[in-house]
Formats: C-alpha cells, structure tokens, sequence
C-alpha cells in the first residue's frame, strides 16, 4: 500500500460520515415499512444539529449579503452530492429571485458531465479545484462556500486556500464536528449529523443538512435585499406560464383587483412584479414607482412607507 494511500484509509476511518450507525444494523432484513421508519428516525435529527448553528448561518447569510452588494458572486465548490446541491441551489435562485443568473454559481468536481454521472477521481486534487475558479475568473469581491459532507475533499480544499489568496471570504459547510476540520475559513458551519443510515452514503442526512443550510444562505441574503415582501417573493422571473399565473396571484393577494386588471398593470410593468404593486398599493405610475424602489434599495414595504408619511 502506498504511503498516501494508508494516510487516506486512516483519515476516513475516523470521520464520523464514515463510522456504521448503530441504530440500522439489521436495516438489511427489514421490510419496506420498518426501512421507511429508520430513515425517518434518522432525519429527524438533522434539523436539530441544523439549528445548532443558527449563528453560524446568520454571519454566512450576512456576508452573502455583502457580497452581492459589491457586486460580487456566491461561489459553491463541491464534489459528488455536495456540489450538486450547490449547482442546484445556484439554478434555482434566478426564478425564485430574480436574480443575474451568474451572481450564484455552483462548481462540481468533474465539471458538468459529473451533475449526471459519478466522474470517479475529479474531486481528489487541489489543483482542480483551483483550476475550477480560475477558469471563472474569481474576483475578491466574490465568495466562495465549499460544500464536503467528509471536510477533507481535496477539491473543495483547493478552491477554498485559492480564494483566501485571492482576497475572497470563504464559508465551509460540512457534516463532521468542526474539530475534524484543518482548514481554516471565515465561517465554519459544521452540522455533525453523526453516522450516516448506511455507513458512508452521505447524500442521506450530510446532504439533507446541507441543503437546509444553502437554503437559509441564499434566501436570507435575498430577503435581506429586498427579494421578499412579507413573507412572498416579489421579484420573481416570469419565464414561464406557471409563474406568470403566480404574478398575478401575488398582485391579487395584496389589492382588490381583479384578474384583468392585474393583468393590464402588470403588463403596464414590464410584467416586474414589485414595481406593479408599488404602482398599485402607492397609487403611483410605473416611473414614480421604479424610483421609489430603487431609492429604497427593492425593499416594497419601505417605499410604500415612505409614500404613506
């Protein structure tokens, strides 16, 4: 056995991802029902580890949000499951959003190909993952959050220690206890879930973990800038018919017109939802209305606010 290869079979033999979950050791001669019970039991526990680290997510949340004000991005670096949860929180933040379709960008060990298909050994050197974020042109204004359920893939390690020299924030999401972790980083958010159902199968409770946590980063960051009225978002893309019916919905929910006059302002909007309900709620024209927006920086209830005093 080569040298760096007992150092790898030793790390992995004290991660806790890798270590066998006594509660399912019989799991192989269970029926249907009794599989679904242990699973459940399982994840049940992960919300609590989650909110463990609240204070953690809240500094992630806070310095997402400083980032795209400067005009930066939200970088996610991950291998396997991992960085699939980062392309598909990244994909899903423009029609939920509104929001440029490169300011979130997801990173995956083995490029696109490996988002269908497993491209064995891309995720085990730094350089690809330096590589990775040369080839999009990492500003310091960006930040990078690197996504290992293990804390010890070498991909994410690369992009990480590359954005430190860069300038950049870094934020680390893994499913280890944080004393596992060598890397230094801006923020650590380690949510220790324990052994998986199946030893080592990390896309059950790691990637339910860290799926919850990128979505309270990027939703807490858009909330923070204006993306949400209440508790709905407002500044949604209308690409597609589902959407646009939603558009209209939204409008309803907070006036008293009726479907085609919601419709009529919004097209007299641009179909931008936020600047229709400014329109309708401040009694306002589409110029007056974008103006009140923008020097409320999107926020609906402060401009609407403003108008009221």
């Amino acid at each position: 056995m080569k040298e760096e290869d007992q150092e790898l079979f030793d790390q992995l033999k004290k991660l806790d991802t890798e270590q066998r979950n006594p509660n399912t050791k019989k799991i192989d001669v269970a029926d249907s029902l009794e599989i679904a019970r242990l699973i459940n039991a399982e994840d049940k526990k992960v919300a609590d580890e989650v909110e463990k680290k609240l204070p953690q997510i809240a500094q992630a949340i806070d310095l997402v949000k400083q980032a795209f004000d400067e005009g930066g991005r939200l970088i996610y670096a991950g291998a396997g499951t991992s960085g699939r949860l980062g392309i598909l929180d990244a994909a899903e933040c423009p029609p939920t959003f509104g929001s440029d379709p490169e300011q979130v960008v997801g990173l995956i060990a083995g490029g696109k190909d490996a988002v269908f298909e497993a491209q064995e050994g891309a995720e085990d050197y730094e350089k690809n993952g330096r590589e990775a974020l040369a080839d999009i042109d990492l500003s310091s204004s960006d930040i990078v959050c690197g996504l290992a359920a293990s804390g010890r893939t070498p991909y994410v390690h690369g992009a990480l220690k590359a954005a430190r020299e860069k300038g950049c924030h870094t934020i680390f999401v893994t499913t280890v206890p944080g004393s596992q972790i060598t890397l230094e980083v801006d923020v650590l958010i380690d949510i220790p879930v324990g052994p998986e159902v199946i030893m080592g199968s990390t896309r059950m409770k790691s990637a339910t973990a860290q799926k919850m946590v990128l979505n309270m980063i990027t939703t807490g960051a858009n909330i923070r800038r204006g993306k949400v009225y209440e508790n709905v978002m407002v500044d949604l893309q209308l690409s597609n018919q589902k959407l646009h019916e939603r558009s209209k919905r939204i409008i309803m929910m907070f006036t008293d017109l009726d479907y085609k006059e919601t419709e009529k302002l919004l097209h007299s909007a641009d179909g931008h939802v936020k600047t229709a309900l400014v329109m309708a709620l401040g009694g306002l024209n589409k110029k007056e209305a974008k103006k009140r927006l923008e020097e409320h920086d999107g926020f609906i209830r402060k401009a609407l606010k403003d108008i009221r005093t």
